[in-house]
């Protein structure tokens, strides 16, 4: 189930304020810049950089996933290992909020998200 139009745009208002003071200064965000998306129920925080075998291309990176699960009332929060599978973030599996999810990956405490 995806998120409520009012969830959904507290979402992109926490989100855009994290990118605020996360993302690169302007004159290297062409070699390495961070968005986001939201899918249904989950939030998804990735690198954008030049495509190494083809420069002139873009790739993207997944840096975080956070789903919210309604019944619960949380965010699952996820990173990814790097044979591409999303995993629990044991640390902090869960938040009541995204504020708290994007607090824990902009820590980053065991630099599990921008390694």
């Amino acid at each position: 189930m995806a998120l409520s139009e009012f969830e959904f745009k507290r979402c992109e208002q926490q989100l855009n304020q994290f990118l605020t003071v996360h993302r690169p200064p302007a004159h290297v965000r062409n070699q390495i810049d961070i968005n986001y998306r939201i899918v249904n129920q989950s939030v998804e925080i990735f690198e954008i950089r030049p495509n190494f075998h083809d420069p002139l291309s873009q790739v993207e990176l997944a840096v975080a996933k956070a789903t919210f699960v309604k019944k619960q009332k949380a965010w699952k929060i996820f990173w990814q290992k790097s044979n591409l599978t999303w995993q629990r973030y044991d640390p902090v599996p869960e938040v009541a909020f995204i504020e708290d999810f994007l607090e824990v990956i902009g820590k980053d405490e065991y630099d599990c998200f921008f390694s």
